[in-house]
């Protein structure tokens, strides 16, 4: 993974522990908050970078083994930076019934695309998520947290055009 943390707009690499250790602290009280620490994280830096890991574990006194099952296990927190915009497309069941595996992977392949990945310009990363809860207007999306709904190839299309414009 390449370090990018020192890049963080408006930090230096000094501030990188003293948030990490500010964020542990917020949380230190709470019962199992490993979980809580990860997101927060994310949060604050788009994705949990792997040099924080071994920072976060020692200092909730677990292991890096705990802390890494807890990081694999949730799939919407990220070991690398996101692109500047990131689409996720409905992977479940009511949207699968109204098309959605072949609508995702015929925009992952028309855009040159994978599931995962950010697209080579950083423009777009593109994520499975697994029900959104927008069964009822499937097949569904969040684009940049928000949702869309009765998502079509040319929708798509218009999504991943939207994200590589800006």
């Amino acid at each position: 993974m390449q370090d990018r943390t020192d890049a963080e707009p408006g930090r230096s690499p000094g501030q990188i522990p003293e948030r990490i250790a500010a964020i542990v602290l917020e949380h230190a009280a709470e019962e199992g908050p490993a979980l809580n620490v990860l997101r927060a994280v994310q949060a604050e830096f788009g994705y949990v970078p792997g040099e924080t890991v071994p920072v976060i574990a020692e200092a909730l006194n677990i292991t890096r083994a705990e802390l890494h099952g807890v990081l694999s296990f949730y799939h919407d927190l990220r070991r690398e930076p996101p692109g500047r915009h990131v689409l996720r497309l409905c992977r479940a069941e009511a949207c699968q019934a109204l098309g959605a595996a072949a609508l995702a992977e015929g925009a992952l392949r028309r855009h040159g695309l994978a599931w995962g990945e950010t697209s080579a310009d950083g423009a777009l990363t593109v994520e499975p998520v697994y029900c959104l809860g927008l069964c009822s207007c499937s097949p569904s999306a969040l684009f940049d947290d928000e949702p869309v709904g009765r998502l079509d190839a040319a929708g798509l299309d218009r999504l991943v055009s939207r994200a590589r414009a800006s």
